[in-house]
């Protein structure tokens, strides 16, 4: 995602053209809280805002827009010292935020996470000492981040340099401490250690690398009562090519790693899997079975999409027990990742849900129903009931709602949990998107009865906002 240029927007403006914004402050922290990390203009201006979430019916305070994505100064010769911001989460207990820097590939600037602690208004104090996990004297580009449910560890995909260097290790080497394999493309894991703040420690085999370009990347606790484990997926749409071949060509496959309980990946013995269609940019992993109940539900994966003629989602399943497809202990004992199929007489291949162009993100709300996409080229959100037995989507009423010029982020606040139980009095369950080309936040209330999405207004918001997080 390169950076969008737009107009900065004072808070004064901002007060005066939200639609649902109320400005003030509080002196104590609110009961929700939502953050989107901003590009402002032409490199100048890269922040994070703070806005307190009203949970009964989605509207936001503004609290502050002062907290820096980079320690180091901006001047008039080097308006970007850090890189672009283009992700932030947080852990479980929203007492710590991290904030992910792309770096500066052609100034040698490494990417970095940079931790923040959360005040008791909500707002951010830092940004604290960078993490760093690659050299600078070979550029790399980081381009997401995600964390697993647990908070036990947070997972950073990197694309590396291009072209990539000659010196490339084979996928799966080892590369913490050493220098010689800086700017290749990588998967890397920390370890989230709880505390006041919480802070990450580098797995001791990342960066992981890769032979692919990663796109996109989930984790998810595999619910298999004969090979229980974490799993990552890692989307990639290009061969790294080192002799013979420039520009790379199309590899579009999905990669399956084990996660272990030190954090140390694993790539499963099929992996990667090809995708029946090119540039694969999003993944989405969801385990159906209610808690405490395996073997009612599945483990389904999403893969979305874009080509000209429009994006769509993929649907997988990994093997967790035996069925018409998943025939053998063997496929269960290897955690098999299959297409969806559709089995009679004989199995077939469950045909892609359409979702707009470039369905670049995915989130599926806590009770696992319903699937939400982002389609970043058409503007719009999609949503899907997800059969929890069989995996299949099938569209909402109405199938998608508009939103800003180039969504880029969502996060959704749940108003239920993964039972299904009321949390909290709110009325239901709220989606918001930060969209890049018209600095805005768009809101959506989610029914928790069957996931219909109401528009509640579009916000004004600093320049080109991208990643962004609730709590």
């Amino acid at each position: 995602m390169s950076k969008i240029l737009s107009g900065v927007v004072t808070l004064a403006a901002m007060c005066a053209l939200s639609l649902f914004l109320s400005c003030g402050s509080s002196s104590s922290r609110p009961a929700g809280v939502l953050y989107t990390v901003t590009q402002g203009l032409n490199g100048s201006g890269n922040s994070v805002s703070s806005f307190g979430m009203n949970l009964d019916n989605g509207e936001l305070e503004y609290i502050n827009s002062n907290a820096s994505t980079c320690p180091t100064p901006s001047t008039t010769t080097d308006s970007n010292p850090c890189g672009l911001p283009v992700d932030i989460l947080l852990d479980p207990r929203g007492a710590t935020a991290f904030i992910l820097d792309q770096g500066v590939p052609t100034l040698n600037v490494a990417p970095a996470i940079y931790p923040y602690t959360v005040n008791s208004d909500g707002s951010l104090a830092g940004p604290g000492t960078a993490i760093n996990w690659t050299s600078t004297t070979q550029p790399d580009l980081a381009v997401a981040m995600v964390r697993d449910a647990a908070g036990q560890f947070l997972f950073v995909i990197d694309q590396g340099a291009y072209p990539s260097p000659l010196n490339c290790p084979a996928a799966g080497t080892p590369g913490a401490n050493n220098p010689m394999y800086v700017g290749c493309p990588s998967v890397s894991v920390f370890t989230m250690k709880q505390g006041s703040p919480t802070t990450l420690t580098l797995g001791s085999n990342s960066p992981y690398y890769t032979s692919k370009l990663p796109t996109a990347l989930s984790a998810v606790a595999s619910p298999s009562s004969t090979n229980a484990q974490e799993l990552l997926f890692v989307t990639n749409n290009l061969d790294i090519c080192t002799v013979g071949c420039n520009p790379p060509h199309n590899d579009n496959t999905v990669s399956v790693y084990a996660i272990g309980s030190d954090g140390t990946l694993t790539e499963q013995k099929s992996s990667p899997y090809t995708v029946a269609a090119t540039n694969p940019v999003s993944v989405m992993a969801v385990n159906t079975n209610p808690v405490g109940q395996p073997g009612l539900g599945g483990l389904f994966v999403y893969v979305g999409t874009n080509v000209q003629t429009g994006g769509g989602v993929y649907p997988f399943q990994i093997c967790t027990v035996i069925n018409a497809v998943c025939t053998t202990q063997a496929d269960v004992d290897l955690a098999l990742l299959t297409p969806l199929q559709t089995c009679t007489q004989q199995c077939i291949p469950i045909p892609p849900t359409a979702a707009g162009l470039n369905p670049a993100q995915m989130a599926v709300d806590p009770t696992n129903n319903f699937l939400y996409v982002l389609s970043e080229g058409s503007s719009q959100l999609f949503g899907f009931r997800v059969n929890t037995s069989q995996g299949t989507l099938t569209a909402l009423s109405p199938a998608s709602q508009p939103t800003g010029t180039q969504p880029f982020g969502m996060a959704l606040h749940a108003s239920v949990n993964s039972q299904g139980q009321n949390i909290y009095s709110a009325s239901g369950q709220f989606l918001y998107v930060s969209n890049t080309l018209s600095s805005n936040i768009t809101a959506f209330g989610l029914s928790t009865a069957n996931g219909t999405m109401s528009s509640l207004g579009t916000q004004i918001a600093p320049a080109a906002p991208t990643g962004i997080a609730v709590h």
